[in-house]
């Protein structure tokens, strides 16, 4: 019999988006690089300050956008609650982290956890499930209407330009009206602040990815002034662009 709690650290190539179900609740996490996760409608990026708590048989569209080295854990639905919502997203905070890098001495084996490793993964299980209740606010629409989905993949692809909204709108064929109508409708958010959170997720995937200056980065996700970069990201995350970043550094 598997384990009724294990780690699983491996690292993946960048490769497109899959579908991923497994049949335990999942702590899915990155120690080095970043994925993104899509499911309710929903878009998520995943730096080592992130992870995402998923239900026991719920199916989740995974990418990963550059190399990464996961250090999740895989739970029992015997060995612990169900998670507060079948998919949340969320912080680590330290004792988090530092439970997850203790519980990765355990991996998948038919040998029976120790008193000390139970502990351990019952502990991470307690602090994830309540980091869980409060999921982070930095997500991204993933649109229901096919129109919709390309207006979101077009405004990923030109967002590090002077994208407008009426481009967009003339990229999928429908007046900028009608367009802002289906945001409305499937988002509950205006373009400009879909934008605006396409904007900051992908600064985190950079910050994650790499030690360009946070200048450098603010340029090429569209902003002409850090300022203005450093108030949306904050706005967004909490933090700074720097803070945030020191908050996944060793």
């Amino acid at each position: 019999m598997t384990r009724e709690a294990y780690s699983f650290v491996r690292t993946f190539p960048a490769e497109p988006a899959r579908e991923l179900r497994v049949d335990r609740h999942y702590l899915l996490c990155a120690s080095a690089g970043t994925l993104r996760l899509e499911a309710q409608g929903q878009a998520w990026l995943l730096p080592p300050a992130r992870a995402a708590l998923i239900e026991a048989g719920r199916p989740i569209q995974v990418s990963i956008p550059q190399p990464v080295t996961t250090a999740s854990v895989l739970f029992d639905p015997a060995f612990t609650a169900a998670p507060p919502s079948p998919l949340t997203v969320f912080d680590l905070d330290p004792l988090a982290r530092a439970l997850v890098g203790e519980c990765a001495a355990w991996g998948e084996s038919d040998e029976p956890l120790p008193a000390y490793a139970r502990t351990m993964f019952a502990a991470l299980a307690a602090v994830t499930w309540r980091l869980a209740e409060r999921p982070s606010p930095v997500v991204v629409p993933a649109g229901r209407s096919p129109e919709l989905r390309r207006a979101l993949a077009a405004t990923e692809r030109l967002l590090g330009g002077e994208v407008t909204f009426e481009d967009i709108a003339a990229e999928v064929g429908l007046a900028p009206r009608s367009l802002a109508r289906r945001f409305a409708q499937e988002t509950g958010l205006t373009w400009q602040a879909v934008l605006r959170r396409m904007r900051v997720l992908r600064a985190v995937e950079e910050l994650a990815g790499g030690d360009a200056p946070v200048t450098r980065i603010a340029y090429a996700v569209g902003y002409t002034s850090l300022s203005a970069f450093n108030t949306a990201f904050r706005d967004l995350t909490g933090r700074t662009p720097t803070q945030y970043r020191a908050s996944f550094r060793p």
